[in-house]
């Protein structure tokens, strides 16, 4: 007797919906091939003629009461991290990450939401009491860490 008897037409209905359900599970466990793309907001490379010296003090920009200053290196269980501020007239107005964990594409797909989250917090409380971003606490407190050492050179 054959397994779908048009005698039993549950018996059908059944083993097409199970394999289904199966073909289903089986589609969506399947991972793409391809490494996600970091995203690069608020995160730019340093400038090779202009930069400071990693952990430097602050440099003065022009009149207009600007400076910049490189947080110290923080090394974190993942790697290092470090923080590049902007100060113009006693504000912070910009904040970028020089360095941080990005060797495999776990490390880039937890920086690339973290890292612009993190700016973001910097930039409205003024200071590096911030929040950690969930999933990335080592790289949060690396943050926080270089930052403070950031303003704190460039007088904040």
């Amino acid at each position: 007797m054959h397994a779908l008897n048009k005698n039993r037409p549950l018996r059908r209905v059944v083993l097409a919906s199970a394999a289904t359900v199966s073909g289903m599970v089986l589609l969506l466990a399947l991972k793409p091939h391809t490494a996600p793309t970091p995203a690069t907001a608020g995160t730019r490379p340093p400038a090779a003629s202009s930069s400071p010296a990693p952990g430097s003090g602050p440099s003065s920009g022009s009149a207009s009461g600007t400076t910049t200053a490189t947080g110290d290196t923080v090394q974190t269980r993942w790697g290092p991290v470090q923080v590049r501020v902007t100060v113009r007239d006693g504000r912070l107005t910009d904040v970028a990450a020089v360095s941080y964990p990005q060797d495999n594409p776990r490390d880039q797909e937890i920086n690339s939401y973290a890292l612009p989250q993190l700016r973001r917090e910097a930039l409205a409380a003024q200071s590096a009491r911030i929040d950690t971003v969930s999933g990335a606490t080592y790289t949060s407190d690396g943050y926080r860490q270089s930052l403070q050492s950031a303003l704190d050179s460039a007088g904040l």
